[in-house]
């Protein structure tokens, strides 16, 4: 059976939709990947197109609420902003992990440098899940 992993954002738009698609890519195979927001918005567009760029699609994800995921145990509960982290209600995980990364929807600047920024943000996301959710590799998991 499949370890559950709950991937929460502020607005589920960018790095926790990210996340998401990166841990179904990478370890789909051990691991079922959901994310979640406190608030409900849209997948932003550069995150679209910089995971496009490692042939992973997240264009059918939605933004979603974590109340969608209420009563579901999950094993492990990630947070991926300090906002998440401060504000979110208790959410049930056998291991609730925080990691903080920087917001690249608030970067303003032109479109080249914006998606370097979610380069750089989706590049921190990956590097951070090989490191914790790779079983081979010494991952933080069991």
């Amino acid at each position: 059976m499949k370890e559950r992993v709950l991937f929460i954002c502020t607005h589920n738009s960018c790095r926790s939709q990210m996340a998401e698609g990166l841990l179904r890519y990478l370890y789909g195979d051990i691991y079922e990947a959901y994310s979640a927001g406190l608030e409900v918005t849209e997948v932003n567009p550069y995150a679209i197109k910089v995971m496009k760029e490692l042939d992973i699609d997240i264009s059918n994800h939605r933004s979603k609420s974590i109340e969608e995921f209420r009563g579901i145990m999950f094993d492990y509960v990630v947070t991926v902003c300090d906002s998440a982290r401060e504000k979110c209600p208790f959410f049930p995980g056998k291991k609730v992990i925080h990691k903080s990364f920087e917001d690249p929807a608030e970067f303003v600047g032109r479109e080249d440098e914006k998606l370097e920024i979610f380069r750089k943000v989706r590049d921190e996301i990956k590097d951070w899940i090989i490191k914790t959710f790779d079983k081979n590799k010494g991952g933080d998991s069991k």
